[in-house]
């Protein structure tokens, strides 16, 4: 069954009109397909960049799904993940052969919270490969030592750091994974998940991302990997919210531009559901054997210092 069937009647471009005059915008409207995840939120502004589009709409606020019909926003609905990154992966997965040519792949609430609008004016048309990611106010805490300019040095964020307005690096250490609100069950380690995507892949020091994960794709990249190789992926993002989205998500998030723009080798079961899924249980055991030993440390450790069990 095709998921991304269309809710709301109408035309490719139904509801538009409506959005126009009931928020008085006049702009040019980007050919870009924009696909937006939704949480909990009407994205009214974001529609207004737009001649086509598509939100899928994981809300848990039960009133979303009615303002948007009455104002003419074609969406669909679909489970809660918790993360916006496993909507991409089914569109690329059910929509291969149709693909649009270019995509915007972002978050309803992005404007204010991911990107200014500003900066989305001079961007939301690009016909290229862009992060749409911006946050003037850190630019101080992500500037080089000595750069701010105001007599004295601000504190510096110590495993991030910018690299343009629009692209962010950070130390490549895993730290989310020891977060209590992103369990883990097959992966505890960014580069263990990287080399069991690809053959042989560069490790690297640093992530260079788009933090809420939000870009301008061309369909060529998408269409690098299979329909097979999102749906395996998204196996790693999508089995709960215990209580939050898995840290594998947030491994993945880290590895977009690789998956878009690199041009690795993949391992042969990447493109193979049913050979993943016997990986996937070979890797659960893994995890479950480490966090037993990583539990025995532990035990080790408190009796050495005399804390009992």
């Amino acid at each position: 069954m095709n998921t991304f069937c269309i809710r709301s009647q109408g035309g490719m471009n139904s509801g538009n009109k409506v959005l126009e005059e009931s928020l008085g915008i006049k702009m040019k409207k980007t050919d870009n397909f924009f696909l937006i995840h939704n949480f909990n939120t009407v994205p009214e502004e974001l529609l207004s960049y737009c001649r086509d589009y598509l939100v899928v709409d994981a809300s848990t606020d039960e009133r979303i799904p009615g303002l948007m019909e009455e104002k003419g926003i074609r969406f669909i609905q679909v489970e809660n993940t918790g993360h916006n990154i496993t909507t991409y992966f089914d569109f690329f997965g059910e929509q291969f052969d149709t693909l649009p040519q270019v995509m915007c792949i972002c978050k309803g609430n992005m404007l204010g919270r991911h990107c200014s609008r500003e900066y989305f004016d001079r961007v939301y048309d690009n016909r290229y490969f862009t992060y749409l990611y911006e946050d003037r106010e850190s630019r101080a805490r992500f500037a080089k030592k000595g750069s701010c300019g105001r007599g004295q040095d601000l504190p510096l964020s110590d495993i991030s750091s910018l690299v343009s307005e629009c692209q962010y690096i950070e130390e490549n250490t895993s730290w989310y994974v020891d977060s209590p609100n992103h369990p883990h069950r097959y992966f505890d380690d960014f580069d263990e998940l990287l080399r069991f995507i690809y053959k042989d892949p560069v490790i690297p020091r640093y992530c260079l991302f788009s933090p809420g994960a939000c870009y301008i794709l061309r369909r060529e990249q998408v269409r690098k990997h299979s329909p097979a190789f999102y749906r395996n992926l998204n196996k790693l993002m999508n089995y709960g919210l215990d209580p939050s989205f898995p840290s594998e998500a947030h491994m993945i998030e880290r590895m977009l531009p690789v998956i878009f723009e690199a041009s690795y080798e993949e391992n042969e079961w990447m493109q193979d559901e049913a050979a993943f899924d016997r990986k996937l249980t070979e890797r659960e055991a893994v995890m479950q054997k480490k966090e037993l030993e990583k539990g025995r440390r532990f035990r080790r450790l408190r009796r050495m210092l005399g804390w009992g069990e």
